[in-house]
C-alpha cells in the first residue's frame, strides 16, 4: 500500500469520481447505439463483454472490452497525476465497485475484469501485460471467458510485486476478492461443467 499523502478531502473527491466513472455501463451503451436491443434481455443478462458478444456483435463486444478496460486506467492515471498514487489506488479500487455495483442500473453491474485489466494495466504496465496474457491462455486453453478472468486476478498480485510494485499488492488483493465473487456463480457452474463456452449463444 502506498504512502498515504493526500487529505482525507482529496482521497474523498478522487473516491465519488473514480465511481462516477467507473460505473458508466458502458456494454448498454454500446449495444443501444449500435441497435442491438436491450443487454439485459441477451443471455445472462451481464452488461460486460463477454455477454455483449452474445448478440453476435463482435464489433460491440470489442468496443464495450475497450471501454471498461479504459474507463478504470484513465481514473487511476488521472489521480496519479494531479493528486497522488495515493488517491490513484482509490480511485481504481471505487471504479472497480463503480462497474461491478453501478447506481444507475439498481447496483447490479458487471463482473469487473476489463475495468480490473485496464487498472492493472495502468497501475503496474508489465504486470498488467503478464495478466492479460494469463487470461488469454486460461481462456483459450478452457474456451471460458471467466476463467481466464479468474486466473488473471489471482495471479495479478504476484505479478504486480515481482515487476516492483510491491504497493500495489493490497489493491490486487481487493479487486482479486471482487472479481471472484461477481464470478461465484461462474465459479459454481465450472465445478458442475455446465459454464458456457466462448461465443455460445
Amino acid at each position: 500500500m502506498p504512502l498515504v499523502e493526500s487529505s482525507l478531502i482529496v482521497l474523498m473527491i478522487w473516491a465519488v469520481l473514480g465511481y462516477l466513472i467507473g460505473s458508466i455501463p458502458f456494454g448498454v451503451v454500446v449495444t443501444k447505439v449500435m441497435g442491438l436491443g436491450n443487454l439485459r434481455e441477451v443471455g445472462s443478462g451481464n452488461i460486460g463483454a463477454t455477454n455483449v458478444l452474445r448478440t453476435g456483435s463482435k464489433p460491440a463486444a470489442i468496443a464495450t472490452l475497450l471501454l471498461d478496460g479504459a474507463k478504470g486506467a484513465i481514473v487511476l492515471l488521472c489521480a496519479r497525476a494531479f493528486a497522488g498514487e495515493d488517491a490513484a489506488q482509490v480511485a481504481a479500487l471505487t471504479a472497480m465497485i463503480g462497474h461491478c455495483y453501478p447506481v444507475w442500473l439498481k447496483f447490479n453491474g458487471g463482473k469487473g475484469v476489463a475495468t480490473f485489466l485496464g487498472i492493472l494495466l495502468a497501475l503496474a504496465w508489465p504486470a498488467g501485460i503478464a495478466a492479460c496474457v494469463i487470461w488469454l491462455i486460461a481462456a483459450g486453453l478452457t474456451r471460458m471467458s471467466s476463467m481466464g478472468g479468474l486466473a488473471a486476478a489471482a495471479a495479478s498480485g504476484i505479478l504486480a510485486v515481482l515487476s516492483g510494485h510491491g504497493t500495489a499488492y493490497l489493491l490486487c488483493t481487493v479487486l482479486t476478492m471482487i472479481v471472484f465473487w461477481r464470478h461465484r456463480a461462474n465459479i459454481t457452474r465450472i465445478r458442475a461443467g455446465t459454464e458456457p463456452k466462448i461465443g455460445q449463444k
